[in-house]
């Protein structure tokens, strides 16, 4: 499993192909090639995997059974709506998809979060607003954090 690092604040072009900034592209495994998966996110954020951590992503949805729950087979469809594969041009440009652009209300500026295995593109206001939490919040956030981290 591939464990990235950092932030990068990018532009998209008009057509809306993401450059992915040599620290980040360094990061990837050589087997990744040049193939990504772009998806939403749960928030309002697109997510960047490498083909094989998608895989994996999918692998745990498919160890879940779903035979008798409706919601499981829901949250299937919905986590995996809107997957695509695309290419690192020479460039070493992605072209996301325009549904994907309108759900992520991606513009010009945007920024590439690493969150473990994948990495989330944001529109850089969102993002802003989302990070924007005062001490007490954030406090009750790490001990959320914590009591679901000694529950699994």
């Amino acid at each position: 499993m591939t464990a990235f690092i950092g932030e990068f604040n990018c532009k998209l072009d008009e057509k809306g192909r993401l450059s992915i900034p040599s620290k980040l592209r360094a990061q990837f495994p050589e087997a990744a090639g040049n193939m990504l998966v772009v998806n939403r996110g749960f928030e309002q954020c697109l997510v960047l995997y490498t083909k094989e951590d998608w895989l994996l992503e999918t692998a745990k949805l498919s160890a879940v059974d779903d035979f008798m729950s409706p919601e499981i087979r829901k949250f299937k469809r919905i986590f995996t709506n809107g997957a695509n594969l695309v290419q690192i041009d020479n460039a070493q440009r992605i072209l996301i998809p325009k549904k994907l652009l309108e759900y992520a209300s991606l513009n010009d500026e945007v920024v590439l979060v690493a969150n473990g295995n994948k990495i989330e593109i944001w529109d850089q206001q969102l993002y802003e607003s989302e990070l924007n939490v005062d001490a007490a919040e954030l406090s009750e956030l790490a001990k959320l954090f914590h009591q679901q981290k000694s529950l699994g």
